[in-house]
This record gives structure tokens, sequence and C-alpha cells, in this order.
């Protein structure tokens, strides 16, 4: 077998400490945007690597590595945890996302061709094929759902033209998807998401830049809204300031 990608000094036998190491992070980053693992929950290395069968140290240099993502703070004295939430956060990273999508939007609806228009209203259309919620669990997102969703608002950006840009807007909604996933737990209030897709693929279809930007700002404003409304009112959120 060939060792050509690999670099000076290692081997073969170095690519599963890696992708233990990559597997224990992804896993955890799952859990962590799906809020399994909760807003400052505390994080033990010991308890997680006998959870996954790794090492202490690849459960550790996983957790690093979501360190430098920011969805894990660590500190000398109190190891790992999730990093917490907060209003002040929430209104900061709601904005930004505004501010980078909506002009990443913008650019694609200036420069994206007939294929980029064709592509946003399949990963509509596919988007509306399956269900917001689980019906036998109306505080949990349907899971091929939130899969869908994220194709979707990558889908209206793709045509931008720049990869920087695409670069901050994917950490955003990396950094959005907590505070979403919270905002459903609480039933008690409703929103009609589709109809605020809709809004957005239409004001594309016509070439409306600025009504396309102005339904992703509410579409935005309105999930932090919801966030504000429902997140203070779980108690296990401990990390919720």
């Amino acid at each position: 077998m060939s060792n050509i990608g690999l670099s000076f000094g290692e081997s073969l036998d170095d690519e599963r400490p890696r992708s233990l190491t990559s597997a224990v992070q992804e896993r955890l980053r799952a859990d962590i945007l799906s809020t399994r693992l909760l807003p400052g929950q505390k994080l033990h290395i010991a308890g997680l690597a006998k959870q996954f069968s790794v090492s202490l140290a690849a459960v550790r240099e996983a957790l690093s590595r979501l360190v430098a993502d920011g969805l894990v703070q660590a500190s000398d004295q109190r190891g790992f945890r999730v990093s917490p939430v907060s209003l002040a956060d929430l209104a900061d990273v709601t904005q930004t996302r505004i501010d980078i999508e909506g002009l990443a939007l913008r650019r694609s609806i200036e420069r994206g061709d007939q294929a980029w228009l064709d592509s946003v209203k399949l990963s509509h259309d596919r988007l509306r094929e399956v269900p917001y919620r689980y019906p036998d669990e109306p505080g949990v997102h349907y899971d091929e759902w939130v899969v869908r969703h994220r194709v979707f608002h990558r889908a209206l950006v793709n045509a931008c033209g720049s990869q920087w840009l695409l670069g901050f807007r994917d950490v955003l909604h990396e950094q959005s998807e907590r505070y979403r996933r919270l905002s459903i737990r609480d039933v008690t209030k409703s929103r009609d998401v589709e109809a605020e897709h809709a809004a957005i693929v239409e004001a594309i279809v016509r070439r409306d830049a600025d009504a396309a930007v102005d339904a992703l700002a509410r579409h935005f404003s309105t999930t932090m809204r919801f966030v504000e409304h429902n997140v203070p009112k779980i108690p296990e959120v401990n990390g919720f300031k």
C-alpha cells in the first residue's frame, strides 16, 4: 500500500489515531449542536474515553479542536465544558449572520446562473418533503429535516464567488444551530418556517436581492425571538445567561 499523502516521518499506523480523534470530534460536535450535550455541561475526558472506547489523548485532542471552533471551553482548573449560551451572544451571532449571509445571498443573486437557481429550487423542494418535527416528539427536530435545512441555506449562497465569505458563513451557521435547536423545545408557540423559506426563494426567483435579503433577515430574527422566549424556560440549560 502506498504512503502517498503522508507527511515525513508518518506511517500508515498514524492514520488510526487521527481517524479516531476525528470520529470523536464529529460525534461530540453533533451532540453539542443537537443539544444532547447542553450549554455549560461538563465534559469528562475519562468518561468520554470509556464511552467511545478510545484513548484519553484522542478525547483531549478532539475537545481541543472543538475549543478552536468555539463549541467547547477549556479551563486549567475546571477542564472542558460545552460553551455556554447567552442572550448577548445570540444577538451578536444573529446580527453577524444577517450581515455575512445577506451579503453572500446578494452576490449569489447577482452572479448565480440557471444551474444555481435550479439548485436552490431543488433544495427547497427536498426540504418541504420532510416534517419539521417528530409527530410523537414535537420538541425535537426531525433528523432529516435538519440535514436538508443545512443544505438549503448553503445552496442559497453558493454562487457568491467567495470561499472566505462562505467559510465565515459556515462558522456562523454552526454557532447559530445550537440556539435554533433550543428554540424548538417549547411547543406552546409555533411559527410557519415553510412560509419563511418560501418568501426567500420567491424573491430569489424574481432576482429581487433586496427582498431576498430582507426575508432572510426576518427569518433569522424570528428564530432569535423564539430563542429569547423559549430558552430561559428550560431549567437544565444551566449555561444560559
